[in-house]
């Protein structure tokens, strides 16, 4: 098999008229692409650009009436952004059409499994690539690779720590607002986390009750582990002469979230589902995101090593406020899922699946990408201090 994918078309077909669909990431595309916007109706897909009023001329249509399996061509790219139990379908129908495909969520088992038909065809599927997952792979390929030049692939202590949080951009009372699906937040606390900490895999039925303070640049946050980070030591390639000792990926949150979120808290262990949705809907009233309100992305990134006494860290940061043009979220995640796709555009990933990139040089080329798209990552180390 050939090593080059199919010739892409430079056509990227965007499905999802949701909050992460940002204007910022629309108009990088609309620079090298024609785009075409798809929502559940024609009218949803027209609305939605009406909002986000992009520079870049965009076409709308709506899966409701237009065929995207026939719209499709070979080398065009698929994007989707709706939610990941609608990605297996998409990326069957863009594997039919001989399309290349992308989202930003998690490589699910099927996604994985759908990817080996992908590469037989010399389709690229991209996946991970918004911001968490996303943004901190970028960060964390490039900490690694930085960390191995300067102990090797031996180390008698790692530790990485990784944290990403929506948060307001001015906390109130609550220390939060809800931009999403409020149920949604809700019900993901109820899922165990394990990560690994004094060396050891430890696993936590209710992930709020191991929060810690994290400050950055004299600013303290709340953090808490949450999914399982164990499986991505594998994933981000750590040597095996590497004893890691920490390895958490997990939520950030503004100092004093814990003691405002007591009550949910216990309404989340009480495990009553009816309970649970009700106190979502009541929350989302009361602390709902208006027009007003500004949000904010905080994701940090830190690894630590130690070797024969020597001591070398790292700590890559993002921190983005919402603006009249775009919300913190949406900038991020659509930016990086648009430089991605200019990635698969510019027919430079290989064939098959790719979650964002483990490729030190396709990293720092996406991550200068976004910077050049007002999403500049800081990076502090032990010997240096610059922005990428």
């Amino acid at each position: 098999m050939s090593d080059l994918p199919v010739r892409p078309t430079g056509t990227v077909h965007w499905v999802g008229t949701g909050l992460s669909t940002g204007r910022t990431g629309l108009d990088l595309l609309g620079e090298e692409a024609d785009v075409v916007l798809w929502g559940r109706t024609r009218e949803r897909a027209h609305a939605r650009l009406e909002t986000l009023a992009p520079q870049a001329p965009v076409q709308a249509r709506g899966l409701d009436r237009d065929d995207l399996a026939t719209a499709l061509r070979p080398g065009d790219v698929l994007v989707s952004m709706l939610p990941a139990g609608h990605h297996p379908d998409l990326l069957r129908i863009a594997i039919d059409a001989g399309a290349h495909f992308a989202c930003t969520s998690y490589t699910s088992p099927e996604i994985e499994e759908l990817s080996k038909q992908a590469t037989a065809q010399r389709l690229v599927v991209l996946t991970e690539a918004g911001l968490d997952p996303g943004i901190d792979h970028l960060m964390t390929h490039l900490l690694i690779a930085r960390a191995r030049d300067a102990v090797g692939d031996r180390a008698d202590r790692v530790s990485l720590t990784s944290y990403c949080g929506g948060i307001p951009a001015e906390p109130n009372e609550f220390r939060y607002q809800f931009s999403w699906a409020p149920l949604g937040v809700l019900t993901a606390l109820t899922a165990p986390a394990r990560y690994v900490r004094d060396g050891r895999v430890r696993e936590v039925e209710r992930p709020w009750e191991d929060t810690e303070e994290l400050v950055l640049d004299s600013e303290v946050f709340e953090v808490y582990p949450n999914r399982d980070s164990v499986g991505f030591i594998d994933q981000y390639g750590f040597p095996e002469g590497w004893c890691t000792d920490a390895f958490v990926r997990g939520t950030l949150r503004p100092q004093g979230w814990r003691a405002a979120w007591k009550s949910v808290f216990d309404t989340v262990a009480a495990g009553d589902r009816v309970r649970l949705a009700a106190l979502a809907d009541e929350l989302a009233e009361r602390y709902p995101t208006t027009d007003t309100d500004r949000d904010r992305v905080v994701l940090t990134v830190g690894l630590e090593v130690e070797r024969d006494g020597r001591h070398w860290s790292g700590r890559y940061r993002l921190d983005v406020t919402g603006d009249d043009t775009d919300t913190a979220m949406a900038r991020c995640v659509s930016t990086t899922a648009a430089s991605g796709v200019e990635r698969v555009l510019a027919a430079a990933l290989p064939p098959g699946l790719h979650r964002a990139t483990a490729d030190t040089e396709e990293a720092s080329h996406w991550l200068d990408r976004l910077a050049r798209a007002g999403l500049p990552c800081t990076l502090q180390s032990t010997d240096q201090e610059r922005q990428h």
